[in-house]
């Protein structure tokens, strides 16, 4: 498999593009963190019941979500085409840390296209995100 720049996508480039979007979240750098994201890009929140689908509508519910937080890498599993990941994380929000585990799938040319990330509980979502997010 190769990136868009022609270059071969394996694992280990994989694990460089979660620790990109991982960086450019804790960063809050928003440019950053949309270059790791395909077009058609779908986020799932399970504990809340909420999907976001489109790049746009993805950056802006990050740039929008409140209080400072700060995130931690754990672990990174990747499979061995590297189309999929988990990663365990730790979020710290104030004195709290917060485990939580992401799922990512990639595009050929390494860019993300889905993201579910679990909680350690389940939650109503916050007032205001209903422009962003649908419910299921």
């Amino acid at each position: 498999m190769r990136d868009s720049a022609g270059a071969a996508w394996g694992t280990a480039e994989m694990r460089a593009a979660l620790k990109a979007y991982w960086a450019a979240a804790d960063a809050r750098d928003w440019s950053a963190f949309a270059d790791t994201l395909a077009e058609g890009v779908v986020y799932d929140l399970p504990q809340s019941r909420e999907r976001i689908v489109g790049k746009e509508r993805y950056v802006q519910f990050n740039r929008e979500y409140p209080g400072d937080w700060r995130v931690r890498i754990e672990q990174i599993v990747a499979d061995g085409e590297a189309r999929q990941a988990a990663v365990r994380t730790l979020v710290t929000v104030g004195p709290e840390e917060v485990p939580a585990i992401h799922f990512f799938a990639f595009d050929p040319d390494g860019r993300i296209t889905a993201v579910t990330d679990f909680w350690p509980e389940p939650y109503e979502p916050p007032a205001g995100r209903g422009h962003l997010a649908e419910r299921y």
